[in-house]
């Protein structure tokens, strides 16, 4: 962790008024068209969410938005503020930490552009909360999951990136360049965000390496990813090729799962079977029976 990230990180924020059990942690940079939207969404799908934004000094006014957002919700919306644009992966390890500090038990990563489903969002919480999952993935790529509002060259370039990020590292997840996710607290420190090194979209993989390579409990339900609609993507060439670089330097670096690492269940969509196994998918049909077995 940096030094900016570090003091970020350890702001001093009022202690939350509410009783929330989850913050979604929304890094940020030039997002004024989409965050009021998606703040709102948020406070209003789920009485357990808090939101911390963590925005890197967006010249379009992002914070100040997110800031008249949280004086109409006090206590329930943060913002930290970054001196600068340093990357997806540098401000979750600011988030997460600002966010463990706060004692949550639950913390989501999620985009601030609209792409994911915040109506998803509770039954995710529900698979967590529960401790049926340590983590618990919103899915493009398993039964029921898809994109909306992407041309055909890009839904098959996400498909390709992720079947060649699987098939170098070993990985059962069938979204690792996914960033839909709900963690429990103390399986995100023990996945130990705060020691990776990417700065991009290849984050997501990393930490993905290491949720399955520790033995962690993840789940897969399946979410309609849709394009932004508002502002643009951040995603660069320079930034899918950070990602391929940093695939072949986990696998360097051994992190590649080890010959006969449990692997992923596409067979049981109810949950009896999950406690036993490495990781599993679960369609809504079975998020809303709850456990079994």
């Amino acid at each position: 962790m940096t030094v900016t990230e570090l003091a970020v990180a350890q702001a001093v924020v009022a202690p939350s008024p509410t009783l929330a059990s989850a913050i979604v942690v929304l890094p940020t940079y030039n997002e004024a068209g989409n965050i009021g939207a998606i703040l709102n969404a948020l406070l209003a799908v789920d009485e357990r969410i808090d939101v911390v934004v963590v925005d890197d000094s967006s010249p379009d006014g992002t914070a100040a938005i997110a800031d008249a957002v949280a004086g109409e919700h006090p206590g329930r919306v943060h913002v930290l503020r970054r001196p600068a644009k340093s990357g997806l992966g540098s401000a979750y390890r600011s988030g997460f930490t600002w966010a463990t500090r706060q004692g949550y038990e639950l913390i989501v990563q999620m985009d601030a552009d609209g792409s994911h489903p915040t109506d998803r969002l509770p039954a995710m919480l529900d698979l967590a909360e529960t401790r049926v999952a340590d983590l618990v993935v919103g899915s493009r790529y398993i039964p029921g999951g898809r994109t909306e509002g992407w041309p055909l060259h890009r839904r098959l370039l996400s498909r390709a990136a992720n079947t060649y990020a699987r098939s170098v590292l070993g990985l059962a997840l069938h979204d690792p360049t996914g960033g839909f996710k709900v963690w429990r607290a103390a399986a995100l420190s023990v996945a130990d965000p705060i020691a990776t090194t990417t700065d991009g979209y290849g984050f997501q993989v990393e930490l993905a390496v290491a949720a399955e390579r520790r033995g962690l409990r993840v789940i897969e339900t399946p979410i309609t990813f849709t394009d932004r609609t508002i502002g643009e993507s951040k995603m660069t060439s320079g930034i899918a090729v950070e990602a391929v670089r940093k695939l072949w330097a986990l696998r360097r670096r051994g992190l590649r799962l080890r010959p006969g690492a449990p692997a992923l269940s596409v067979a049981t969509p109810g949950l009896g079977a999950v406690p036993r196994i490495h990781s599993s998918w679960v369609g809504p049909e079975a998020e809303k029976g709850g456990p079994r077995g």
